[in-house]
């Protein structure tokens, strides 16, 4: 850490092929954010909070359809963003 602004965003482009079809998998925006909070803000339990919630909702099983497998819980992007807020705790 030097101390400079950091940036944080979810590499995955645009996607307008998907657009307004609920497949986008929110999970790196969501860890955005706790990265965010932990290296600019320090904000440690905001940012492990989030993580843990994330943590959570995937080992529930829950997934997009991008990175589902058998057996897996599909969610759209809006429910999946919904279960990990339900998960935060």
């Amino acid at each position: 850490d030097d101390g400079g602004p950091g940036l944080y965003e979810p590499i995955h482009g645009s996607a307008p092929d998907i657009a307004g079809q609920d497949k986008a998998n929110p999970l790196a925006t969501i860890l955005s954010v706790a990265m965010l909070l932990k290296y600019s803000l320090d904000e440690q339990e905001a940012a492990a909070a989030i993580e843990a919630a994330v943590q959570k909702t995937l080992a529930q099983g829950h997934r997009t359809v991008d990175i589902a497998q058998d057996g897996d819980t599909v969610l759209g992007c809006k429910a999946m963003g919904a279960k990990v807020l339900e998960n935060f705790a």
